[in-house]
C-alpha cells in the first residue's frame, strides 16, 4: 500500500528514507489481509467465522501498534471504525426493515466473510503458482526441438458423378484453345477479269469458256474458285458489251465466249 506513511514493526521506531514510503505491518499487505490472518487463528471455517470475535481481535491488533506508531494508515483506521461499527449493529437488536434502508447487520457480516473467503482463494492460487515447477529453475529446455514428422492421408468420398464431372470439367479447362484459320488461296474475280480482258483480242471465233480457265495442278479449292470466279468476270464482261455468251444446249451444257458484239 503506498502513501505518507512508514515502515512499522513492534520493536522500535520508523525508518524514512523518503516522502513516500511501504507500510508493512508485520508482512501484511492491507487491512482485509490482517482480517485474514485473524480468521484462520481461530481455527474454524471461514464460512462459520465469528465476526464479534474477530472484530475485537483486529481493534486489539490496531491498538497495539498504535502504541508505538501514532501515524498508522488511514485504510487500517477506517477498518477498525467499520468493524467498531458492524460490533454494535450485531449486539443491538435489529429494528424493523423499510423499504432502501441500508443492509443488515448479519448481511453486511456475510459480505465480510465473503471477501475474507476470496482473498483465501486467491491467495492460496497465487501461492499453488509460485510453487510449480519454473523454466530454467527447476527444468530447461531442449537445445534442438525435435522435427514434426507430418503423415497426409487424403480420403475421397465421391459417386461416380462426381467422377465424370471433374473428368468433364479438367477436359473442358486444358481443351481450350484458339483456333487459327488461315486464308486460302483462291483466284479471285479480278484475277479471271484481268486474264480474260488480256485475250479479248486473241479470242478466236465462238470458243469453249472453259479453255480459259489457268493451269493449276494439285489445288481442287483453287481450281474450283477459278471456275467460279472466271465465269463471274465473264458475265462481267458481257454485261459491259465486250464479249458474248452463248449456251446451246440444256443446263449444265459448255458455255462459249467470243470478242466484241451482242450476246446471242
Amino acid at each position: 500500500m503506498q502513501g505518507d506513511v512508514f515502515q512499522a514493526d513492534e520493536h522500535g521506531p520508523a525508518e524514512q528514507p523518503g516522502e513516500r514510503l511501504l507500510l508493512d505491518l508485520d508482512g501484511f499487505e492491507g487491512p482485509l489481509d490482517v482480517l485474514l490472518a485473524l480468521a484462520r487463528e481461530q481455527k474454524v471455517d471461514l464460512a462459520k467465522l465469528s465476526i464479534l470475535k474477530l472484530a475485537d481481535q483486529y481493534l486489539e491488533f490496531v491498538a497495539r501498534v498504535r502504541q508505538h506508531h501514532l501515524d498508522l494508515a488511514a485504510e487500517y483506521l477506517v477498518m477498525a471504525a467499520w468493524l467498531a461499527y458492524l460490533k454494535s449493529r450485531l449486539l443491538l437488536p435489529e429494528p424493523e426493515p423499510e423499504p432502501g434502508e441500508q443492509p443488515t447487520a448479519a448481511e453486511m457480516a456475510e459480505i465480510l466473510a465473503f471477501r475474507l473467503r476470496r482473498l483465501e482463494a486467491m491467495q492460496s492460487a497465487g501461492t499453488a503458482l509460485m510453487v510449480r515447477p519454473q523454466l530454467g529453475r527447476h527444468f530447461f529446455a531442449r537445445g534442438e526441438p525435435e522435427g514434426i514428422v507430418v503423415v497426409t492421408r487424403s480420403l475421397y468420398d465421391v459417386q461416380l458423378f462426381d467422377l465424370l464431372k471433374a473428368y468433364a470439367d479438367h477436359v473442358v479447362r486444358t481443351s481450350v484453345r484458339t483456333l487459327h484459320i488461315e486464308a486460302p488461296d483462291l483466284y479471285s474475280v479480278e484475277d479471271a477479269l484481268r486474264r480474260l480482258e488480256r485475250m479479248l483480242g486473241r479470242m478466236p471465233d465462238w470458243s469453249v469458256l472453259s479453255s480459259y480457265l489457268p493451269a493449276i495442278l494439285g489445288d481442287p479449292l483453287k481450281m474450283k474458285s477459278a471456275i467460279a470466279s472466271t465465269f463471274i468476270a465473264a458475265l462481267e464482261l458481257a454485261k459491259q458489251g465486250r464479249v458474248q455468251l452463248r449456251q446451246d444446249g440444256g443446263p449444265y451444257s459448255p458455255i462459249y465466249i467470243k470478242a466484241g458484239g451482242v450476246a446471242a
